[in-house]
């Protein structure tokens, strides 16, 4: 079998099967057979079966209805008008899943797998301004007589070459349905081994979802969460209802007022901090309410417990955001200007940032910006570069002072540049807070919540301490609570 080899040191810790032989091992099981339809950037998924040999057990049908007029007969008109989207790659694995159980007697072929395979993409322009993406996904069986399985995703493009990217996607569609079919036991591996004989400077995988009966225990958003922490993607969003959505169609010529922070967990502060930034936000020039979107932001950093990603974790933080109605970003990002740009390749539109004044005090520190070549200045271009402003909310410091934007302290070296944001309009104070809530700090309330101490449910917001209850998050325990409350009572 022709194998790559991965190494670490002298030591093989993996043994890849070639491109070749995973098309082959698929071909040569002969109850997996089914359908592959290409959009955008020829049959280059296909071929490779074709190629390996022994295609005729596999493949039922192989076609690309490029004419956008023949592609509107098979698989019917997009409300939006267009063909590279997540609802036109479901129509075309529904539909050939479809007919392929029409044409062909289960009493005929009593122990076949079906599957339809189909990617709709747009590789990169001739002016090479837009890279390209596109979706591709597959709809099996495990059993014959079992209910479909989907594995759907949403890939962009990094070469800039036509050629290159689509044997790139040639080689992930092969992958996927490799995976699918033997390594849909291990989701978390599936995911790993869709960048087999690929690198991640060619591929981003941006949003994956997984369904079906084989599926049904696999979380989504931790699947997410995978794509960020193996580095396929630099973030990965979900909306108020927990599900995945990709970030270019939420984004998409949007305002974004954006709120970082570790929400460990989620505390009346960081509500105030909302509700008082965005209604100064929305009174910004050109910000409209209903083009207008609000992102909480957590860092993978700020997911991580002794170096390791807890996922439990972030599940806690995620669901209690999005149980108040927000949608959450896991990102990459340890700056704030990375977060700007990565917002500016979607929209065009005013930027906020939301922030207390601890990390607005970090981002005018120089040691995080020693790996740009022109240091801070570099950093605050990329930050400040459009018009984009910092909403402060205050600090109450060891001696009960408020400190704001006029009196906080940054290092004497970066005060000018801090006066000269600051008298520019690019930090303003969020004045109509709520002085009673400043001693709250998720810090001291998890610390609460894991020792069994009472009286940490009024820092919260409304419905969140119940949530913590009920689930017994972040370290929550009744019954210690229970011990600590009589031990209290019997002193």
């Amino acid at each position: 079998m022709d194998t790559e080899i991965k190494l670490k040191g002298d030591k093989v810790i993996a043994q890849i099967p070639s491109i070749k032989d995973k098309a082959l091992r698929i071909n040569l099981n002969e109850n997996i057979y089914g359908t592959f339809a290409e959009i955008g950037a020829g049959q280059e998924t296909v071929r490779h079966f074709f190629r390996s040999g022994g295609s005729s057990g596999t493949i039922a049908k192989a076609m690309s209805a490029y004419d956008k007029d023949f592609s509107d007969a098979i698989y019917g008109i997009e409300k939006d008008g267009r063909y590279v989207t997540e609802s036109r790659l479901k129509r075309m694995i529904t539909m050939e899943g479809e007919l392929i159980e029409k044409r062909l007697s289960r009493e005929k072929h009593p122990n076949k797998m079906f599957f339809s395979y189909a990617n709709t993409v747009a590789t990169i322009d001739f002016a090479k301004q837009f890279k390209g993406h596109g979706w591709v996904g597959i709809r099996y069986q495990i059993e014959p007589d079992e209910d479909y399985n989907e594995i759907i995703l949403h890939i962009r493009f990094k070469e800039t070459d036509a050629r290159l990217q689509q044997e790139t996607l040639g080689i992930l569609g092969v992958n996927l349905i490799y995976g699918a079919f033997y390594k849909y036991n291990d989701p978390k591996r599936l995911l790993r081994y869709l960048y087999d004989h690929l690198d991640k400077d060619q591929l981003e995988i941006d949003t994956i979802n997984f369904s079906g009966p084989r599926f049904a225990d696999v979380d989504n958003r931790l699947m997410s969460l995978q794509l960020v922490k193996n580095g396929m993607t630099d973030a990965v969003m979900f909306d108020p209802e927990g599900r995945n959505i990709l970030p270019a169609a939420i984004l998409y010529k949007k305002n974004i007022l954006a709120l970082r922070g570790s929400f460990r967990p989620v505390t009346r502060v960081n509500m105030d901090m909302y509700k008082k930034s965005l209604k100064m936000f929305l009174e910004e020039n050109k910000v409209e309410k209903e083009n207008t979107l609000v992102v909480f932001e957590i860092t993978l950093s700020n997911l991580r417990s002794d170096g390791e990603i807890d996922e439990r974790d972030f599940m806690d933080r995620a669901e209690l955001l999005c149980s108040l109605g927000q949608t959450v970003m896991i990102s990459n990002f340890q700056e704030y200007y990375k977060v700007v740009e990565y917002f500016a390749n979607y929209t065009k539109a005013r930027m906020g940032l939301a922030m207390g004044v601890n990390n607005l005090v970090d981002i005018f520190d120089e040691k995080y910006y020693r790996h740009l070549s022109g240091g801070i200045l570099e950093a605050f271009g990329k930050l400040f570069f459009r018009d984009m402003k910092v909403f402060l909310y205050p600090m109450l410091d060891e001696d009960g002072n408020i400190t704001t934007s006029e009196n906080l302290k940054v290092h004497p070296r970066m005060k000018e540049l801090y006066k000269f944001f600051k008298f520019n309009g690019k930090v303003v104070d969020i004045d109509d807070f709520e002085p009673e809530i400043l001693e709250v700090f998720s810090r001291e309330v998890l610390k609460m919540i894991s020792d069994g101490k009472p009286g940490w449910e009024p820092m919260l917001p409304p419905g969140i301490s119940e949530i913590i209850k009920e689930h017994s998050l972040f370290g929550y325990n009744p019954t210690k609570t229970l011990i600590d409350t009589n031990l209290n009572t019997d002193s």
